[in-house]
């Protein structure tokens, strides 16, 4: 990755669209290259967060084993870039991030990151349904995020306090920005579900009426790791099909 270590202060080109994390429909840049940009900036934002933990706190878990992932990820986005002939944004994260006071700060930080790390996917996969690569990359970084960091970090800041003798209540209320009791509530809603239909006990009819009520690319991304995207793609297509039929 590429880094501002030199005197020279380098800026990206896009630098107010890659701020928002939200693609400008007005832009005279190219969607699909907003898109990827915007998402690989975000995977920088994640991996030198968790590094300036790392470097502050030394071996911590789980941003010792999260900030390898991030890796994956924003390498598996590079990967896309570089198909799709798109440059690659400057990683000017290193510098604009401040170390965390604590262990248990970092991991309120980290759950409130993954949190708007879901959100903009969640976005994103918006734009780019004609790709289906870039559709299924993006479903399994969101799975990721929602499978895995979140649930760790979650633990993580219940343990730590626990040790610092913090009220969970004033952390929820603290980051309350990030909309995290609506959140979390929609991801444990989405969890039982997950459950049920890996057990063969919610039929494809249940499902898509949960999909009919929900956004259909935070379930995507949710459900990945029970249906795959391929297929879940499919179900919403017959899904949005039968609607149009319906309304014709």
């Amino acid at each position: 990755m590429e880094n501002t270590t030199n005197q020279e202060v380098l800026k990206n080109f896009d630098d107010e669209v890659l701020k928002t994390f939200k693609v400008d429909v007005n832009s005279e840049i190219p969607v699909l290259h907003q898109v990827l940009r915007i998402a690989v900036y975000d995977e920088y934002h994640a991996y030198e967060t968790y590094k300036k933990v790392l470097e502050t706190f030394g071996d911590t878990p789980p941003f010792t084993n999260i900030i390898e992932a991030e890796v994956r990820h924003y390498q598996a986005l590079l990967h896309l870039l570089e198909k799709y002939q798109v440059p690659a944004p400057l990683n000017d994260w290193e510098s604009k991030i401040e170390a965390p006071n604590s262990v248990l700060e970092a991991c309120e930080i980290a759950v409130a990151a993954e949190i708007d790390n879901i959100q903009m996917y969640d976005n994103l996969i918006d734009y780019v349904q004609e790709y289906p690569d870039v559709l299924d990359t993006m479903y399994k970084l969101q799975a990721a995020s929602y499978n895995n960091h979140l649930p760790a970090f979650r633990k993580a800041v219940a343990q730590h306090s626990q040790l610092e003798n913090v009220n969970l209540n004033d952390i929820h209320q603290q980051y309350s920005a990030h909309n995290l009791d609506d959140a979390i509530g929609k991801m444990d809603e989405i969890g039982q579900m997950v459950q049920k239909f890996s057990a063969g006990d919610v039929s494809q009819e249940d499902l898509m009426k949960m999909l009919s009520n929900t956004n259909l690319s935070f379930i995507g991304g949710a459900l990945l790791g029970a249906v795959g995207a391929g297929v879940l793609s499919q179900m919403i297509k017959e899904n949005e099909h039968k609607s149009t039929q319906e309304e014709d």
